[in-house]
């Protein structure tokens, strides 16, 4: 390769690694795995070193990349820079260079700074893009393990990082009934968490805070020990990193035991953290011009095997989602025997271009999760199955919209997955009960998509009246793992809670396809709120009602007039204590005003939110944008969505959430 070449790639190489910086630590999202951000970084590198140029934007000259505008911004005192990394061993033995090091988790959080006075916790600022991060100090003060008031009085800075376990992470995504609203991973839901505009939503998310360097305590000797600063820190009620003294002669043994421990570490932690012992020599090594030299990062070397592809296996999930599975030849990796890996989607299924008998490589993420790492054969031969695994029925590819793709499938396509059809596949049982009993439905605790499925599978269900019924099956719930007799009556009490209910509640848990909360209000408000007047209307005079149309319509005439599904909403409705729910107070200024919905938001937990605030003032949400709409709700203006180009093609303005509040005096949630 000739340096113009050379340099061709590393402005590819720049803009691949900052869009991905960008979605990582602005955007709360990743978009490539950190095995390969790693290998794309270090490769930039190599090209630098051999060309002797850098980029003006080049990822190994920047530090971080600007927070988002949500929260107040202040530059922090000192420079929060990255830290130097290595992935060898070895490395690290010839770095301490005959003296004392700390050895302590790298955790995978999202870094702040707190400031004490006067013993009280004074401010705390996110890191930001190194120099100035966002003030979010009323979200700090609700971290589980964070003490608000310590005994040391003068001013004091530290520096830490805010996690969530992994536990906590799998507890809190069983609370979200519906798979694509779970979150992805603990590092994702904890940075969205901390920066929250409202501090009672992160107080929810169970937050930690362990302090990994002092950066400032006045008046305090700590006889030019780091040790001695992590004591103090403890000392004030701190929770610290894990860290324990090294030598060249310990270093390796310690590596070693930190790699066996990560196996089942409880919270996030993606490598090490090497820092000198004395602090005056630390400091007096000076700094780059991105690295600080009296510390060094070091981040598992993901150990990677060479295997063969056997089969992908088609894995049906409670969704209906159809997920591809790669069985390969069994391996070591990290100490264990690994020989299956999540393929994730039909996307990544053909940029891996797989094929049964492919030579590929493997690696444990963050030495926990088997991925494929690369594919050195590349037939690109897997078909995608047209029937369901499980039942038997028709699969269909779709995209992130839930649009149907037909014909080949381009390793470049936008997302996309595979799905059952079929209503009554047993893999989609679970979603549907999954769906009745959650929040915006009949909103019953307790009963998460695991423990549905073991009711199912214990045959306790199999209409949802049965839910009313499980006083039936006490001692054996009693008996089940995760169960005893206060979860037990805690799930009872719940469930009967959910017998007083409005009919839009009942109408939306009842899954009928297209209709969502504010078309179920929409539809139950025009009849009154008479269950015999929904389930008997036709379609004509639902396609009258203002956001429901021929579609919808013909889809709830459909439901109702199938017998089965018609007879089980009436045993369910036996079980229930229907309420008329009272006319919203205030002005109504969004009356006659039709609104959808899309994207992320920035001042509301969720979309839900919006929607109640829209309807609580007179006005309508709709899950699809026709002429009628008012307004397409969307914070990228410019994006290339469907609901984006159906707004362009039928005149609606798109407009961004801070619009929308600014326009009606509206008060934002989050």
């Amino acid at each position: 390769m000739n340096d113009t070449s050379k340099l061709s790639r590393m402005k590819e190489l720049v803009k691949v690694l900052n869009d991905a910086s960008k979605a990582y630590y602005a955007e709360d999202r990743e978009i490539m795995s950190n095995f390969e951000y790693d290998k794309l970084y270090d490769e930039l590198e190599q090209l630098e070193t051999e060309t002797g140029v850098q980029l003006a934007n080049s990822p190994t000259v920047n530090v971080g990349y600007e927070s988002v505008e949500e929260l107040p911004k202040e530059r922090h005192e000192k420079p929060m820079l990255s830290l130097g990394k290595t992935k060898e061993r070895e490395e690290l033995k010839s770095w301490l260079n005959g003296h004392e090091g700390l050895l302590s988790w790298k955790l995978d959080g999202l870094t702040v700074v707190l400031t004490y006075e006067n013993g009280v916790l004074a401010k705390a600022v996110t890191r930001g893009n190194g120099e100035v991060g966002e003030i979010i100090t009323a979200n700090a003060r609700c971290f589980t393990n964070l003490p608000l008031k310590i005994s040391y009085t003068g001013k004091l800075i530290l520096r830490g990082e805010a996690v969530i376990s992994y536990s906590d992470f799998e507890q809190i995504n069983e609370e979200i009934p519906e798979a694509e609203n779970k979150y992805k991973n603990p590092r994702n839901l904890c940075s969205g968490s901390v920066r929250q505009l409202n501090s009672e939503v992160t107080a929810g998310r169970r937050v930690r805070f362990y302090a990994f360097s002092l950066v400032q305590a006045e008046n305090v000797d700590f006889q030019d020990k780091r040790s001695k600063q992590f004591e103090f820190l403890q000392q004030q009620g701190f929770e610290t990193v894990e860290f324990h003294s090294v030598t060249e002669d310990t270093i390796l043994a310690e590596i070693k035991r930190y790699a066996e421990k990560i196996q089942t570490y409880d919270i996030p932690s993606d490598g090490l953290v090497l820092t000198y012992e004395e602090i005056a020599y630390g400091e007096s090594l000076g700094m780059t011009a991105k690295f600080p030299r009296g510390s060094i990062a070091f981040k598992w070397a993901d150990e990677t095997a060479e295997t063969t592809l056997k089969e992908i296996e088609w894995s049906p999930s409670r969704t209906g989602l159809i997920n591809p599975v790669a069985v390969f030849e069994p391996v070591e990796l990290e100490g264990t025997t690994v020989s299956r890996a999540s393929v994730h989607n039909i996307s990544v299924m053909r940029q891996l271009k797989l094929g049964i008998g492919d030579r590929i490589t493997v690696y444990k993420a963050n030495m926990i999760i088997p991925q494929i790492a690369e594919n050195l054969t590349g037939s690109d031969s897997i078909e995608i199955p047209s029937v369901c695994p499980v039942c038997g029925g028709i699969a269909q590819v779709e995209d992130s919209d839930g649009h149907v793709v037909t014909g080949d499938v381009a390793a470049d396509s936008t997302t996309l997955s595979l799905y059952c059809t079929n209503p009554k596949c047993a893999a989609k049982k679970i979603k549907q009960f999954t769906h009745f009993v959650s929040r915006n439905a009949m909103n019953m605790d307790g009963l998460s998509e695991q423990t549905l499925e073991k009711f199912i599978a214990k045959g306790f269900l199999h209409e949802y009246a049965d839910l009313y019924h499980l006083e039936n099956h006490r001692e054996e719930i009693c008996d089940m793992d995760g169960f005893g007799i206060k979860s037990y009556e805690n799930l009872i009490a719940s469930i009967e809670t959910s017998r007083k209910i409005t009919l839009e509640h009942v109408l939306f848990a009842l899954g009928i396809p297209g209709i969502g909360l504010a078309g179920a209000k929409s539809i139950c408000k025009h009849f009154a709120f008479d269950e015999t007047a929904v389930m008997q209307a036709s379609k004509e005079e639902l396609s009258e009602i203002d956001g429901v149309g021929d579609v919808l319509a013909e889809a709830i005439t459909d439901f109702f007039r199938d017998e089965e599904k018609l007879q089980i909403t009436k045993r369910l409705l036996q079980e229930l204590q229907l309420e008329t729910p009272e006319e919203p107070a205030g002005e109504q200024i969004l009356d006659g005003l039709t609104f959808v919905i899309t994207g992320s938001l920035n001042h509301f937990e969720n979309r839900d939110s919006l929607k109640a605030v829209i309807e609580s003032l007179g006005g309508k949400v709709a899950g699809s944008v026709s002429s009628k709409t008012t307004a397409l709700i969307n914070n990228d203006v410019n994006s290339t969505s469907g609901k984006n180009k159906k707004a362009k093609e039928v005149g609606v303005e798109i407009i961004a959430e801070e619009e929308f509040l600014s326009r009606y005096s509206i008060a934002g949630q989050k």
